[in-house]
């Protein structure tokens, strides 16, 4: 009998050794290679730029004159240039806002740089951005307002093809598109051909969105959407520049009142922290302007964010797993502001700084487990071994990886990465160091994701210890830096 139950001791043991050599399963809503390649990014600008950079507004009434657009000396080569020497990956431009202007030479409308002075008509300041942004191997994305103040179609059926016209044209005729972003200001006072009325529209049914998005689907496959619904991407539910410390990938939208979400239509604030095993893989985009205003005025030259600030939403955006989009206003002669190049060196100067060495480079690591003791999972993959990562036992949820640093080292910040292609996993970590041989916590936080930052006091140690104290399944780690940060 004891031979009998040795052998189907081994046998289930064998059985789970060689479930546990597999790679674990995906957890939940898992991103698409586009979804991938946009959270690498990490972050790019806004371009808000239009008639409301001359008219000294934030939201056009379509009531414009074209010959109001009129830059004295446009430069997409020192806008996009800016934006590449500062560490930006991409640009999204203000291609037509609420007043319905379009920065393009659209055939659908004479509300456009076709009837500006600019040029003398023949100007395309999509064009001039994009190709600007291919120079300098910048992402180009588009901002095409769903609300046109200025179009005397808005609110009719018939508007839904007009958009969709408009939409092509931007999607055919300017190379790949990295972001498509949907702002949520649907409907209300408008010109509307001189209709100068309110036209309301049903948020959840009115654009037939999912109709408009496999257009984007079918022309720019490639292209993440941005809305507070996604599919994509969502809004991180503020303009102020930070999502929660609690951040999931994963949402889930709701209206209001429970009911059928829709672009502009949702319970906003959850956008700051995602959904608990959400439906979807939707992760945040934190949009914040350099200034408070989203476009160029020249009274608030001198309200330019301060490095303090830049900082803060840095750590609150990326540093929660979010992307950051920070908007850069163009100013009347067509370029970026002196005052804003300056913020965004000082911003460059402390990034560069901050994270140029990783202070576990030549470290030894250790891990409370390896999955099914393999070095497919060791724990010193997350040394800096891109696309692999550590991970442990299905059966395990709490786990830790120490590590020893040659050295005694002061620092007071480390960083994070799950292995994001198998889903968000980890609920709350901590992290120890040992002085006189005792841990003691110097931080505790709640998820991860794409990128965690936590950053807590200094302290001079040469171990230190993460700790995963609580995940939805093993937790999946793709990498950890620590660094000393100014």
């Amino acid at each position: 009998m004891k031979i009998i139950l040795s052998a189907v001791l081994i046998f289930l043991t064998s059985i789970t050794f060689a479930q546990n050599s597999l790679p674990p399963k995906a957890y939940g809503a898992i991103p698409a290679e586009r979804q991938i390649k946009w959270q690498d990014m990490e972050r790019y600008c806004f371009l808000h730029f239009t008639v409301n950079t001359f008219t000294d507004r934030e939201w056009g009434l379509g009531s414009e004159n074209e010959s109001v657009f009129n830059p004295t000396n446009f430069d997409a080569d020192q806008i996009v240039s800016t934006i590449a020497r500062h560490g930006f990956k991409g640009a999204i431009l203000t291609c037509k806002h609420h007043d319905g202007f379009c920065l393009w030479p659209s055939k659908y409308t004479e509300h456009s740089v076709k009837n500006s002075p600019w040029k003398n008509g023949k100007g395309d300041v999509v064009k001039e951005i994009s190709a600007a942004c291919r120079k300098y191997g910048i992402k180009f994305g588009i901002y095409l307002s769903p609300w046109d103040r200025n179009s005397a179609l808005y609110g009719k059926p018939e508007y839904i093809a007009y958009y969709r016209n408009q939409l092509t044209e931007l999607l055919t005729n300017y190379g790949d598109i990295f972001e498509v972003w949907l702002d949520g200001a649907n409907g209300g006072d408008g010109y509307y051909g001189g209709a100068n009325e309110k036209r309301e529209i049903d948020r959840k049914t009115y654009y037939d969105w999912e109709n408009t998005w496999s257009i984007i689907r079918k022309l720019q496959p490639n292209a993440c959407i941005f809305s507070d619904i996604g599919p994509d991407e969502r809004w991180c539910g503020n303009e102020s520049g930070y999502a929660n410390d609690s951040c999931w990938a994963t949402y889930t939208a709701h209206g209001p009142e429970g009911d059928k979400p829709g672009i502009g239509h949702t319970r906003y604030k959850e956008g700051e922290t995602g959904t608990l095993n959400g439906e979807a893989w939707i992760p945040a985009e934190v949009d914040v302007s350099i200034r408070p205003g989203w476009f160029y005025h020249s009274h608030e030259d001198n309200k330019v964010r301060s490095l303090e600030s830049l900082k803060e939403i840095y750590f609150k955006s990326i540093g929660n797993g979010a992307c950051w989009n920070l908007n850069l206003p163009p100013d009347r002669t067509g370029q970026i502001n002196t005052n804003d190049i300056v913020a965004l060196d000082k911003l460059q100067d402390y990034l560069t700084r901050s994270f140029s060495t990783d202070l576990l480079q030549g470290a030894k690591v250790k891990a409370s487990e390896v999955r099914g003791n393999s070095q497919q999972y060791a724990a010193s993959n997350v040394l800096g071994n891109q696309h692999l990562y550590w991970t442990v036992n299905d059966s395990t949820t709490t786990a830790s990886l120490s590590f020893t640093l040659p050295k005694a080292k002061s620092f007071n910040c480390f960083e994070i990465k799950e292995y994001i292609r198998l889903g968000q996993r980890v609920q709350s970590f901590s992290i120890e160091v040992e002085k006189d041989g005792k841990w003691e916590q110097v931080f505790k936080g709640s998820t991860i994701g794409r990128k965690k930052l936590a950053r807590f006091d200094a302290v001079t140690a040469s171990r230190v210890r993460v700790n995963f104290i609580n995940s939805l399944a093993c937790p999946v780690i793709e990498s950890v830096k620590l660094y000393k940060i100014l």
